[in-house]
């Protein structure tokens, strides 16, 4: 799914990054890299603000669409 559709607070593993090259190379500079983990802290104004490797970054709801996550089972399933 894309970031787009992540739970606020729910950690998310990166699956891929799509876009142009440099729009890929730009985020993956940022942390965005498949196999990460990654947070959506809070929505404000159509943009994300979300954890990735242990920094805040703010990113566009065009970026965050170009970014496909899975949600980490592993949490859910060390609750049962």
């Amino acid at each position: 799914m894309p970031l787009t559709l992540a739970v606020i607070g729910e950690e998310n593993m990166i699956r891929k990054v799509s876009g142009k090259p440099e729009v890929r190379a730009h985020l993956e500079n940022l942390g965005f890299v498949p196999g990460g983990s990654i947070t959506v802290v809070s929505t404000m104004g159509g943009n994300l603000i979300v954890n990735v490797k242990d920094s805040r970054v703010a990113i566009s709801r065009e970026m965050a669409g170009k970014i496909m996550v899975q949600a980490s089972t592993e949490n859910q399933e060390e609750t049962v």
